[in-house]
């Protein structure tokens, strides 16, 4: 028998009304994120907005704003372009959001190129002001030949840390085409050929990844890199006598650079030598790795296979709260 209580419950039940956030709420989420400077949390809540209402383009346009705000230019130009493909002239301050990030970039010809069509367009635009004042920096840095080297070392550096950042958050599909252009634009540059055979494999090119490497270790039988990259290779596809040969020969390596020191300790825990891994954790200062989600990744795991397991989950909830995006994710160690 159902009491006049149970009534009274059912009919305030019925009229509540479920809370099913919308692209709204996540993008106003991202944006206070954004004005705190919370860049990592701010595109964690864009995402979620962008992934409920994918054709609302003022929700792509703010991410592309913090993506330039962390430096991840290519990134926010693809969004951009999207938006203009999708939209036309409708949004026509994306030229010059474009403009401002090839500029960033070093790709001046590219930029001056968006800079002229925005002002085309939009010859009172919001931006106006802006646009004829980055047209004229455009103006100037052409014509001082002086300043190319210094141009091309900061282009290098742009694409290094955009890679950095889809590396770090294993966007692989995202950083191939970054380290693609790094290649063909500094051949010299070591970092960005192995870095891409790293993203390859993991894109899931994994024989041509392997090719890639076996031929650079050919020619140069000391490289780190090729030792650390075929390492975690041959482990993922449990080749581990083959793995254990460019093992061994990291364990004789102890480099000076912080940023090497870190790679073999990162292969070693990849790999499963999680002791070995442990003394070369605790080598590194701690510091100069903040802006690293592989240093606290790999290092709680470390911490946890060898048993220190209040250590590893204090640095996992450390690394949590400096970089938002492991909150997607699992603890390393479940």
């Amino acid at each position: 028998m159902i009491t006049t209580e149970e009534i009274s419950i059912n009919e305030k039940l019925d009229k509540v009304i479920p809370f099913i956030p919308e692209g709204d709420f996540y993008f106003t989420k991202g944006v206070e994120a954004f004005q705190k400077r919370k860049f990592d949390l701010a595109l964690k809540w864009l995402k979620k907005a962008v992934e409920l209402e994918p054709d609302e383009p003022l929700y792509q346009c703010q991410m592309s704003i913090i993506y330039t705000e962390i430096g991840a230019y290519h990134a926010a130009n693809q969004m951009l372009t999207k938006v203009l493909a999708v939209n036309g002239d409708s949004y026509i301050d994306c030229y010059y959001l474009i403009a401002n990030n090839y500029a960033h970039l070093g790709l001046l010809q590219d930029a001056k190129k968006y800079i002229e069509t925005y002002l085309e367009k939009a010859p009172d635009g919001d931006f106006r002001v802006d646009a004829e004042n980055l047209l004229t920096v455009l103006d100037i840095s052409e014509d001082d030949e002086d300043d190319w080297a210094f141009e091309e070392e900061d282009e290098l550096l742009v694409y290094q840390e955009t890679a950095f950042f889809h590396l770090e958050r294993e966007e692989w599909e995202t950083a191939l085409p970054l380290l693609e252009d790094m290649m063909a634009m500094f051949p010299e540059h070591v970092y960005a050929k192995h870095e891409y055979s790293f993203a390859l494999f993991f894109a899931g090119n994994e024989q041509e990844a392997l090719n890639l490497e076996r031929k650079w270790l050919k020619k140069d039988r000391q490289s780190l890199f090729s030792h650390t990259n075929l390492a975690v290779f041959y482990h993922h596809r449990r080749q581990y006598k083959l793995r254990d040969r460019h093992i061994e020969a990291l364990m004789k390596v102890f480099p000076i650079h912080e940023q090497q020191k870190l790679r073999i300790a990162l292969v070693l825990a990849r790999t499963g030598y999680y002791e070995e891994a442990l003394l070369r954790f605790m080598s590194l200062p701690k510091s100069q790795l903040l802006g690293h989600i592989s240093y606290y990744k790999w290092y709680s795991l470390v911490l946890y296979r060898v048993g220190q397991v209040d250590k590893a989950k204090l640095l996992w909830e450390e690394g949590c709260m400096k970089h938002p995006t492991l909150l997607e994710v699992r603890a390393p160690w479940i």
